[in-house]
């Protein structure tokens, strides 16, 4: 497996393209090789199932033309920060060697996506510990940045995705098991992400993009500072 320079973390398939597809699908452009990992299958979830769910971020994947992306398979609603969870998300963060690593926001209303910002977190900094997993070479990430999936406040970094806000919806219309709505007798159930879910992504982009004269932007939150040689 060949590394590379920007490995998003998600808890579930499609948080990772909510908060920052559109990001995502730039620096591809840009030609760097870009991964996400799935902590956990979404075993949890109302509609759709496992192998739903892989093949929709496997064509998702696609769409991004991102470099690999991968699944811990970590227990829905069971991210507890264990040290068997922690030990299979540095020996991630190893296996691809990142420059920069993303994780959602510390705050959310999904227990789950905070539970992935804690755990990432803690991972990145175990992870250039040459004395924990010796036999794996340490890495030290760059800039940890936090991503927005059902909220935006505190809003440290945005990045213009206009040019990639098609993109960015095209990757999220290919989860139709949870954002599409459910049709008579199909057997899904309405959920907040079956009510124009989608929509209301866009209009945050949108909102967010304004602010500094954008179509559209996703925006990012830091804990370190952000490093620059120029402005």
């Amino acid at each position: 497996m060949e590394t590379v320079e920007l490995l998003a973390f998600g808890a579930h398939p499609d948080d990772v393209e909510i908060g920052m597809g559109g990001t995502l699908a730039k620096h591809v452009k840009s030609g760097l090789r870009v991964a996400i990992c799935d902590l956990t299958r979404a075993e949890m979830s109302s509609n759709g199932t496992v192998e739903t769910r892989r093949q929709e971020a496997a064509e998702a994947s696609a769409v991004l033309g991102l470099s690999a992306r991968s699944c811990l398979g970590l227990p829905d609603r069971g991210l507890t920060g264990s040290a068997e969870q922690l030990e299979a998300v540095v020996r991630e963060i190893r296996r691809l060697r990142p420059r920069i690593v993303f994780a959602p926001y510390w705050v959310d209303r999904h227990p789950d996506h905070t539970d992935c910002s804690k755990l990432v977190e803690a991972a990145v900094f175990n992870a250039k510990l040459r004395n924990y997993l010796p036999e794996l070479p340490a890495v030290q990430v760059e800039q940890l940045y936090f991503y927005y999936i059902n909220d935006s406040s505190e809003v440290s970094l945005i990045v213009d995705i206009s040019e990639f806000h098609d993109q960015k919806q095209q990757a999220l219309s290919c989860y139709s098991s949870q954002f599409a709505p459910p049709a008579e007798g199909e057997g899904r159930v309405r959920t907040p992400l079956t009510d124009r879910y989608i929509q209301r992504v866009e209009a945050r982009d949108l909102l967010l993009g304004q602010t500094r004269g954008f179509a559209y932007a996703e925006g990012f939150a830091i804990k370190a500072p952000h490093r620059v040689t120029l402005f």
